[in-house]
């Protein structure tokens, strides 16, 4: 019996199936702890320093907004280069090396003084941390996890509703009692000393690497591990369940980037004086619950992943319909529990669909253009909103119209076709 034989045997034996399912579990929460190390490249951090990073440096409203227009324009090409290097360098080297550098840049914008400083600043966050460590953080997941990915996706989602639960709080408390420059101090200290090591120390590239099997069909009939098939991007873009999720994506990442990044101001225009955390973190845990039943829809040999991108479309309209009217604090926590739940569905099937769709050859680069895509919502969002807020004196009005877009592209969705687990 040759070496590879025997070599080949051991690799399938109890011990290593074993290994196979450790690894990838590790992998499942260090992509985790890579997500919530994104936040300050996240709309929804930058949106707790919004009101006190305005005063401090003399920008208006508008002047924001049109920063982080163009850094997440700029931004969104990190993630495209971003999968492609993961797919060639792997996971490993490209998640430490992210959060080492999106530390070294939170530590730099805290000694912005005007707005090309606060410019050059987001634009990095949004690149390294918004764009290319989000996509890397998604595509590892994807490349440990096939035939259970909707299971990996749904426990990744949970996981990372506990880290921003911690994460937003801490991070707008220690803002409002030591100063956004002393916070974010702190938070690129976290990065580059602690994250970046524990990522390099938990991250494996994939099973291939390590000579294992991943959880997908049994090895070949020789023995060998079945090698690594998918569509590549430009057949995925060909598709119309890429658009119907990348455009989901979109939507839902326009309202809710809109929604954390003037959340205090908006708030304020109902009448409300609370701390600006306190609906967003009703809107994490709600999708606690979310995240479980996206997982358990999306794994079933039937379920129709734009179904599901549909329905949390037509329950993000109803949530942007029902805020401009909330009077009551219940009636706000109602609204962020509905926002909430339309999150927790997007997030599984938006993070799981790529590798069941469209296979892991190409994941890197699939996921990369999927994830530019949304990140360009991180910029329209915001922009939006405070454009219609100088125009009007209200955010309403944008408030509807993207009602109407979500309501649209439901419907949309839900007419495709689209199995979880077969090609579009």
């Amino acid at each position: 019996m040759s070496l590879t034989t025997d070599l080949t045997i051991n690799l399938n034996a109890p011990d290593q199936r074993q290994s196979r399912i450790y690894y990838g579990w590790v992998c499942v929460v260090a992509a985790a702890l890579a997500m919530v190390a994104t936040l300050p490249g996240r709309t929804i951090g930058l949106g707790l320093a919004t009101e006190p990073l305005l005063r401090d440096l003399g920008i208006s409203r508008s002047t924001y907004g049109a920063i982080n227009l163009w850094a997440t324009l700029i931004g969104a090409g990190f993630g495209l280069a971003g999968g492609r290097v993961l797919d060639r360098v792997g996971a490993r080297a490209v998640l430490a090396t992210l959060a080492l550098l999106l530390g070294l840049v939170v530590l730099a914008m805290t000694r912005a003084a005007g707005p090309w400083g606060l410019f050059a600043a987001v634009t990095l966050m949004r690149g390294l941390g918004q764009s290319a460590l989000s996509a890397a953080s998604v595509a590892l997941v994807g490349k440990w996890f096939e035939r259970r990915v909707g299971h990996a996706m749904a426990v990744y989602s949970v996981l990372l509703s506990v880290g921003f639960m911690i994460a937003i709080p801490s991070l707008d408390a220690a803002t409002r009692h030591a100063g956004w420059r002393i916070a974010w101090t702190g938070m690129g200290v976290v990065l580059a000393a602690l994250v970046a090591p524990l990522l390099w120390a938990l991250v494996r590239n994939s099973p291939e690497a390590m000579g294992l099997t991943i959880d997908a069909a049994p090895a070949a009939p020789d023995g060998l591990t079945e090698p690594v098939t998918g569509r590549t991007l430009g057949e995925a873009l060909g598709t119309p369940a890429f658009w119907a999720l990348a455009l989901g994506g979109f939507v839902f990442n326009a309202a809710y980037s809109g929604i954390t990044l003037f959340n205090e101001s908006i708030l304020a225009e109902r009448g409300f004086a609370a701390s600006p955390s306190g609906p967003l973190v009703v809107i994490v845990l709600s999708a606690l619950g979310a995240n479980f039943l996206a997982g358990w829809l999306a794994s079933r040999p039937g379920g129709s992943v734009t179904k599901l991108m549909g329905a949390a479309m037509l329950l993000l309209a109803a949530s942007l319909v029902v805020l401009p009217k909330v009077r009551t604090t219940a009636q706000v926590f109602g609204y962020a529990a509905a926002m909430g739940v339309s999150a927790g569905v997007v997030t599984v099937v938006f993070f799981a669909c790529w590798n069941r769709l469209y296979g892991r050859r190409h994941l890197g680069k699939i996921q990369g253009a999927a994830q530019a895509i949304t990140v360009l919502a991180s910029a329209a969002g915001p922009m939006a909103l405070a454009e219609c807020r100088a125009r009007t004196g209200s955010y309403a009005p944008a408030f509807y119209a993207c009602a109407g877009l979500a309501a649209a592209l439901g419907a949309w969705c839900w007419a495709i076709r689209s199995r979880a687990g077969k090609n579009p």
